[in-house]
């Protein structure tokens, strides 16, 4: 792949300047599969070069990772070890920027038993609650990134001949959706933030009470809470520090009154998780919870989803993104949700993020929950957007403001 290793090195740059914005004396916790040890070394080196503190490399491996899932004790499945919990707090403690590269093969876990895969899913949501505290309420700066897994590669171009040629394809898809082929791309991912946040503050102007989304498949009305704001790309922690929590991001978000949805919505692009597919969703919501369900695969899996907490049977976030996205005009699926959740609007079952709320990040669990927020050990995101998708916002005296027409900003 021509220049690969230079865009490598500028990949390694954008995250750690970009992404979790490393300060002299901050500690960086990196995140990463073992096949990705070239974009590890990289990724360690420039943090140290910003004046990192400490880089600690978090490994993974999802092959070690299925063999655990498949025959480790079932009370295995649900005890999470102590110096796991205390070592996850104890970047909370410090401030940790946390970096998680993912590159995982999206169907890792696929023939495991699905209990099993739940079970210890939701001991790891409950047992490192904290951690996800702490970044839901962007106390800590934190970023989610990609890199080309060979089994990943595959599932995305399986017309490809070579997993050399697969590979190349997915690096190019992820060096385009980060701007890594710009000249500058720290220059332009601020471009791109300026422009994300333009959208974002035209609709924390508006203040809807509710959204009407329509399309094939969905007739949903989602509430929002009051003063809700709505978020672009960029975010600060809790020093005043920015940093990019998505790389790429092409979304707006906010989060719903988890009290007040209801209607029917499909999706619209498959979503992996666990390790498992799961495609042609429908949801059913009343009164904001989800009454029924069903999918064209993976159905159990989504099922055990939602029997996480109660929280997991409601939303947390809504997310516009314009059918014009690059990454939706590309007619790929990447089978992840970093990024197909970019290629279209998206809805996430459990929790909000606290500062989608005016002042939440300064609130309680329960004031959270008193305002509409939804609090869930889980957040996971699906995909519900097309070309076909009208929104309209709605205001508390019913006037109606179109948002979307056929998958565009209105």
């Amino acid at each position: 792949m021509k220049d690969f290793q230079k865009n490598l090195q500028k990949y390694a740059e954008l995250i750690v300047k970009t992404g979790v914005n490393v300060k002299p004396g901050h500690m960086v916790v990196l995140q990463i599969e073992v096949e990705q040890v070239a974009l590890a070394r990289l990724i360690v080196k420039e943090a140290y070069k910003l004046g990192a503190s400490n880089v600690s490399v978090q490994w993974s491996d999802s092959v070690v990772s299925r063999e655990f899932l498949a025959n480790t004790a079932d009370e295995n499945l649900t005890t999470i070890p102590q110096f796991r919990i205390d070592e996850t707090n104890s970047w909370v403690e410090k401030g940790a920027s946390r970096i998680s590269v993912v590159s995982q093969d999206p169907d890792a876990y696929a023939g495991v038993p699905t209990e099993r895969v739940a079970a210890y899913q939701q001991a790891s949501g409950k047992a490192l609650f904290k951690l996800r505290e702490a970044t839901q309420a962007n106390k800590v700066s934190w970023t989610v990134v990609a890199a080309a897994g060979k089994n990943w590669a595959a599932k995305v171009f399986p017309n490809l001949d070579t997993e050399e040629e697969q590979i190349n394809a997915l690096w190019d898809q992820i060096f385009k959706t980060t701007r890594i082929y710009e000249e500058d791309p720290i220059t332009a991912w601020e471009k791109h933030d300026k422009t994300l946040w333009t959208k974002a503050d035209q609709l924390n102007e508006e203040q809807f009470h509710a959204l009407h989304f329509t399309a094939p498949g969905t007739d949903l009305t989602i509430g929002l809470p009051k003063n809700h704001r709505w978020e672009g790309a960029g975010s600060k922690n809790a020093r005043g520090e920015q940093f990019m929590a998505n790389m790429p991001t092409e979304e707006v978000f906010t989060a719903p009154d988890n009290r007040r949805i209801d209607g029917v919505v499909s999706s619209t692009k498959p979503l992996s998780y666990g390790g498992t597919t799961i495609s042609d969703m429908v949801f059913t919501f009343e009164k904001g919870r989800v009454t029924d369900v069903s999918a064209g695969q993976g159905e159990e899996v989504l099922k055990k989803l939602l029997e996480t907490d109660e929280g997991a049977k409601s939303l947390g976030e809504v997310a516009l993104v314009p059918d014009q996205s690059p990454i939706s005009q590309s007619g790929l699926v990447f089978y992840n949700t970093l990024f197909d959740e970019n290629a279209s609007n998206h809805l996430a079952l459990g929790s909000a993020y606290a500062f989608s709320l005016e002042g939440g990040t300064e609130m309680s669990q329960e004031e959270l929950s008193a305002a509409g927020l939804n609090r869930s050990t889980t957040h996971v995101d699906f995909m519900i957007g097309s070309a076909e998708m009208n929104i309209d916002g709605i205001h508390e005296d019913g006037r109606k403001v179109p948002i979307f027409r056929n998958g565009e900003w209105a």
